[in-house]
């Protein structure tokens, strides 16, 4: 249970620390994200926060109400928040979260979608050694056997070539290094999952 706030990677620079040695960071435009609706411990068996981030779009008549009772306009992301009682009472519908939430030290875990590569072979997807590259040799990036005479198939999650990248990815632990609470910008010591542009989840880590 952490509240987070939505936000989209911007890309990767660097700043300079008080030692003068460079840290690599990603930018990461955060918010301001509209609570949308709440879920009270009594109504669910837990506490959660719906957040909305994004420019506006066209929605159905259930959803449309559904933002009109909070009193604010669709907007194109939704996504719930696990929280405690007493975040949850620091955010009442229609209020806003921001990047003041955190702060500059803390470590925040980031979810967000992997760059898709498309087919691979075992030799890019699961970094398989190849066969011998000398001539005569029929064999330099193939599988090899996938599985004997007994149990007579292929066993489940045998390594294999296929579908690489295009899947959900938490990064924990990375250190908030700097807050532009004006352009709504959070620092991220390291790199994040996905491509620039792409969206992303920060949370706190308790503790």
């Amino acid at each position: 249970m952490a509240l987070g706030i939505i936000g989209r990677k911007v890309g990767m620079t660097r700043i300079f620390n008080a030692d003068g040695r460079t840290v690599p960071v990603t930018v990461v435009q955060a918010g301001p994200c509209p609570v949308v609706a709440r879920r009270e411990p009594g109504n669910g068996g837990y506490a959660s926060l719906q957040l909305g981030y994004g420019a506006g779009r066209k929605v159905s008549k259930p959803l449309a109400g559904h933002f009109k009772k909070a009193g604010l306009a669709p907007t194109r992301i939704l996504k719930e928040f696990r929280v405690s009682n007493e975040q949850m009472e620091k955010f009442p519908s229609g209020s806003q979260v921001t990047v003041e939430i955190f702060e500059v030290g803390e470590r925040v875990a980031v979810t967000g979608r992997t760059i898709g590569k498309g087919f691979q072979g075992v030799v890019k997807r699961h970094g398989f050694k190849g066969g011998a590259a000398t001539h005569g040799s029929m064999s330099h990036r193939a599988p090899g056997s996938i599985g004997g005479s007994n149990p007579d198939r292929v066993t489940k999650g045998h390594r294999m070539g296929g579908r690489m990248g295009g899947v959900n990815l938490t990064v924990r632990g990375l250190e908030v290094v700097g807050i532009d609470k004006e352009k709504n910008l959070l620092l991220l010591k390291g790199a994040v999952p996905g491509a620039e542009d792409g969206l992303l989840q920060v949370k706190k880590i308790k503790g």
